[in-house]
């Protein structure tokens, strides 16, 4: 099984490549085909972290010295609390020993942290250079690899230094998912439902039929290119309608303007980013039905799924709800001084809107903070 999706942007078009075994062939992959040379430069510099390089590093830096490359690395520490500009140093730093030249590659292999810390490497060395994402956490193969999306963390908000930098090329090898922590599957099956909600209701109700969400082992091979493919699919049309976010892009956000403000009212120690937006997509739900503008049973679908891939559906312990409405206020989606929520109207449909009343907002916090359910 293999999937090619075209990602259609006038100025930095690309493919994303889902395909099994496809990490040993980077190399081959990257020079592309007779018909459409992808032309990298010689020189490649792949950044990982550590425990994805031990079980990859060696397989990829292998195919690329194969193809003909000429191969450095970089190994950042691994979570999101090094996701600064202090990280981010260290690959300008190997760019600039091993003689990064403007036609060369960043490499990024591993999750959405490493993706976007290359990625924003890639498009300030040397005002912008070629970069490759290879996601091997499920979590950036069906978001954070697309689109462009780079950046690292402020201490006081997530993301709030970065660019759009575009990919020259996506490669999803679907069996590198075998050696992912059973908490990171789960934290990236919340993107996939989010999809589901905003974007597309097939794939919501095949999510629906299965009988497990919270583990790999549990989904058939056929489901899980079918969530790749759907995902990406998804992520890739939107991006192809509204590469920098002007209009239609603000719906991939959905979950994530109380889910930012989690992440980083805790320090991104407690809750990670997908367990973080599986909350804020529970908040939103709310949100969306207190406002009349999606059915009681549909969120409860929702938060159905969202339970089924043993994600959690409250607020962390201790966390302070009005700490959550100041940090809303520096969120990067805040415009005039007004909170921008995507709020669904439908399983398949969302709208972007700034017209939430605080009291709301407040309201179905308290909720979250007190039960399951409400």
């Amino acid at each position: 099984m293999q999937s090619v999706i075209p990602v259609h942007l006038p100025q930095h078009a690309y493919s994303v490549v889902i395909a099994p075994g496809s990490l040993d062939h980077l190399g081959t992959w990257m020079q592309g085909t007779e018909a459409h040379p992808l032309k990298f430069g010689q020189h490649v510099l792949v950044v990982s972290n550590p425990a994805v390089f031990e079980h990859y590093g060696d397989r990829a830096t292998a195919a690329l010295a194969q193809a003909g490359f000429a191969v450095s690395t970089c190994i950042l520490p691994d979570g999101e609390q090094y996701k600064t500009l202090d990280t981010l140093s260290k690959i300008y730093d190997a760019a600039l020993t091993n003689r990064l030249e403007r036609s060369s590659t960043f490499v990024a292999l591993g999750g959405g942290v490493i993706g976007d810390m290359t990625g924003f490497a890639a498009a300030t060395w040397l005002r912008g250079v070629n970069v490759v994402q290879v996601p091997t956490s499920l979590l950036a193969m069906v978001d954070a690899a697309i689109g462009g999306k780079t950046g690292v963390n402020h201490p006081n908000g997530k993301n709030l230094i970065g660019a759009f930098h575009q990919p020259r090329l996506v490669l999803i090898d679907p069996h590198v998912l075998q050696t992912l922590p059973v908490r990171e599957f789960r934290a990236a099956i919340a993107e996939v439902i989010k999809y589901g909600v905003i974007w597309d209701a097939d794939l919501f109700a095949q999510l629906e039929a299965a009988p497990r969400l919270d583990q790999l082992a549990a989904l058939d091979e056929s489901l899980l290119q079918e969530i790749l493919t759907r995902s990406c699919q998804a992520k890739a049309h939107v991006v192809s309608k509204d590469e920098k976010e002007a209009g239609l892009r603000a719906i991939l956000n959905y979950g994530h303007t109380i889910g930012h403000a989690v992440e980083s009212l805790t320090g991104y120690q407690v809750v990670n980013h997908g367990e973080a937006v599986a909350i804020g997509m529970v908040a939103a739900g709310r949100i969306a039905v207190a406002l009349n503008l999606w059915r009681e049973t549909d969120a409860q679908r929702q938060d159905a799924l969202i339970q089924n891939a043993g994600l959690p559906t409250r607020l962390p312990a201790g966390i302070d709800i009005d700490a959550i409405l100041v940090s809303l206020q520096s969120d990067k989606k805040v415009k005039s001084g007004q909170v921008r929520f995507v709020l669904p109207t439908q399983i398949g449909a969302a709208i972007v809107t700034d017209q939430v009343p605080t009291n709301v907002i407040r309201t179905v916090l308290q909720q979250l903070s007190t039960s399951v359910h409400g």
